[in-house]
């Protein structure tokens, strides 16, 4: 072969060389960007939710999900699902992720109800207020109401009356406090006590402490203890019970100051 003819040769592979490597790249480079769709829309295969479920229905949040869950594995919203999920009533935390290379984690944190909050809803022992669909078997919680924005504040109050009753083995219905802050308590045995809008927990010792005097029998016939004097309260008797003079049985100490007030 001739000098010509091998320059001829070398320069057509190194042509073809060439036209070889630009359309390597002119083929790699789209052949890279149908992959990368081809990742983004694998399919989800598996929705798992965790948690520890009392009253949260695994159905309630499937509804919630199905329309989030139908795109790919990499295009799904993880913050749409959260938002979704959060806004189920037993909900208190949930977070979502991803678990390679087709399912999507849920765990979630139940609600756990403390109290009712007026006659609708629901509170945490955290102040967290909720409304549930069904009510029904949350009736035998104590009711807490109170000024609006306030149930934290409110409820820490309760507390303390709570733990003060149990310890004279009373057991709390009710409490709530109106606009003005003053108190009122409602125990299990019906009986109600009016505290007011001053020294409300002072007024509330002073009472407890005269129940050992006053004698269980005595108690169980009062309606009303109106505890909204500076130095004793008012009683009002129950329906048919006879009218007991309580000063008689009260040390001078504990004198009980009887202004009547009307039984409900």
């Amino acid at each position: 072969m001739s000098n010509a003819g091998t320059k001829i040769g070398m320069t057509g592979l190194l042509l073809a060389g060439l036209i070889g490597i630009v359309g390597y790249e002119a083929v790699k480079t789209p052949h890279i960007r149908h992959l990368s769709i081809k990742n983004t829309s694998l399919p989800i295969k598996y929705v798992r939710t965790e948690g520890e479920f009392q009253y949260l229905g695994k159905n309630e949040i499937k509804k919630v999900l199905q329309p989030l869950v139908t795109t790919g594995f990499f295009d799904v919203d993880m913050q749409a699902i959260q938002a979704a999920v959060s806004t189920l009533p037993w909900v208190e935390k949930v977070t979502v992720k991803r678990i390679w290379p087709d399912a999507i984690d849920i765990k979630v944190r139940e609600k756990k109800p403390y109290a009712r909050w007026g006659p609708n809803s629901l509170i945490t022992e955290q102040g967290m207020i909720f409304t549930p669909k069904n009510m029904e078997q949350f009736q035998t919680l104590a009711v807490v109401t109170g000024p609006e924005l306030q149930q934290v504040k409110v409820l820490e109050i309760m507390k303390g009356i709570k733990t003060a009753l149990a310890d004279q083995s009373m057991e709390l219905a009710e409490f709530s406090i109106n606009d003005r802050w003053s108190w009122k308590i409602r125990l299990s045995s019906g009986l109600e006590i009016l505290l007011g809008r001053n020294e409300q927990l002072k007024k509330l010792q002073r009472f407890l402490k005269t129940l050992t005097v006053l004698g269980q029998e005595h108690v169980e016939l009062i309606a009303i203890v109106d505890l909204r004097y500076p130095n004793g309260y008012a009683v009002s008797w129950k329906p048919g019970a006879a009218e007991n003079d309580l000063n008689a049985i009260a040390t001078p100490k504990e004198q009980i100051h009887k202004k009547a007030i009307q039984s409900r």
